[in-house]
């Protein structure tokens, strides 16, 4: 099995995850502010530079003020 990271899904991933951040109107900045982290920690998740774990994916969600489960559900339809 490849690593994730280097997938066509990750990448679609890590593009969709920066779409919903553009669509809520939030700049990188704003959403590792409301992380507690560093914007380049951000940047490199939406580049697919830093791979996220499936609570950190929840944080993000909740960071870009969106149903975790209702977000996860829809991005694991578009992915598969």
């Amino acid at each position: 099995m490849p690593k994730s990271t280097h997938s066509p899904e990750y990448k679609k991933l890590c593009q969709r995850l920066r779409e919903l951040r553009k669509k809520t109107g939030l700049s990188q900045r704003d959403v590792a502010e409301r992380l507690g982290v560093a914007h380049s920690q951000v940047a490199n998740i939406e580049l697919g530079e830093r791979r996220i774990d499936f609570i950190e994916l929840i944080w993000l969600c909740q960071a870009l003020d969106l149903n975790p489960a209702k977000t996860i559900g829809k991005l694991a339809g578009e992915l598969s």
